[in-house]
């Protein structure tokens, strides 16, 4: 049922869901070297769910984005108490393997998670502007201009007759203590049956979001733990949705920039931009020494002592790269 990649004495591990070859594939394919990358530098496991972890014939079986609420006790009942801390991560986050331990920032008696409509480094209802915008102009004239996109987080929780929390994350990224907080998770996960009906076509993002926050031990991380693509496309590099304009190459160079000013980012969706993490060549090996030496280098205190005056020796390097 699942996949033991990287072990820890440390407790503290990444946990993905990959039900499926197909899914298992990509992640293999496309994020996974970054990811080990990443727990090899702060002494984490990582372990991937590639099977159900209920029968489908049992009535409370749900899509697999929904299991990632029986992770913990799967975890404490296969490797005991070797497994303490659990970060869950969909499978289509791409990691900057230089970044910090999340771990760190984590209140083991709280639920950790990212709020996708506060504390967000740009403005929430102009982004969605402009993602409803370039869609319907580049990618389909059907895409409304005005949608469910644009539902406030009471609207949301109202549409799916539930209390409003007056907060909401993306469900892709929590971290949460297995002896605290699975049993629980384990319960919500029964309390609703297989066909429910959710504005994801069966989902489980904003039943999640109820049950969390309606525990009250909720702690929020910096957004940079799960910046969206979505918005991060839309607000820096939204020539991207031009497909006359777009191209692989471009693409990893505007993911990667993203990277840079990010941890995690997150490709959830359906939409195009959503499969921009399916590119080989993001953060690749021979890059890695490039972007360790940069991260070294922004720790460097700097002395600001003049080395005396240094000028470029004409533009001829720039005229060269403007004719090629």
């Amino acid at each position: 049922m699942d996949k033991l990649i990287l072990s820890t004495k440390s407790g503290n591990y990444l946990v993905t869901v990959a039900i499926g070859k197909k899914y298992l594939n990509l992640w293999e394919k496309y994020a996974k070297f970054n990811w080990i990358i990443y727990c090899k530098k702060n002494n984490l496991g990582l372990i991937v769910i590639t099977k159900d972890l209920i029968n489908k014939s049992n009535k409370f079986w749900k899509k697999a984005n929904w299991q990632k609420l029986l992770i913990g006790e799967f975890l404490k009942n296969k490797y005991l108490n070797n497994v303490k801390n659990v970060c869950y991560l969909d499978t289509d986050i791409l990691i900057n393997p230089f970044s910090p331990n999340v771990f760190k920032f984590h209140d083991e008696s709280k639920i950790s998670i990212v709020s996708s409509v506060r504390n967000l480094p740009y403005d929430l209802n102009e982004s969605r502007k402009k993602v409803a915008f370039l869609r319907h102009k580049f990618y389909s004239k059907n895409y409304p201009l005005d949608s469910s996109l644009f539902m406030s987080v009471k609207d949301l929780y109202k549409h799916h007759k539930l209390k409003d929390q007056k907060n909401f994350f993306v469900s892709g990224m929590f971290i949460f203590n297995i002896k605290k907080f699975s049993k629980e998770m384990c319960k919500w996960f029964f309390k609703y049956k297989k066909n429910i009906i959710t504005i994801s076509d069966g989902g489980e993002q904003t039943h999640v979001n109820y049950e969390f926050f309606k525990k009250k031990k909720i702690k929020i991380l910096d957004y940079k733990f799960q910046a969206l693509w979505t918005y991060e496309m839309a607000q820096k590099f939204p020539f991207l949705y031009n497909k006359n304009i777009s191209t692989k190459k471009l693409i990893v160079e505007c993911v990667e920039k993203s990277l840079l000013d990010n941890y995690f980012l997150h490709f959830s969706g359906r939409w195009y931009e959503s499969d921009m993490w399916k590119i080989k060549g993001i953060f690749p090996k021979k890059k890695i020494s490039f972007y360790e030496n940069y991260y070294k280098y922004l720790k460097k205190k700097q002395s600001g002592k003049p080395k005396g005056l240094i000028i470029p020796k004409g533009r001829e390097f720039y005229k060269k790269k403007i004719k090629s």
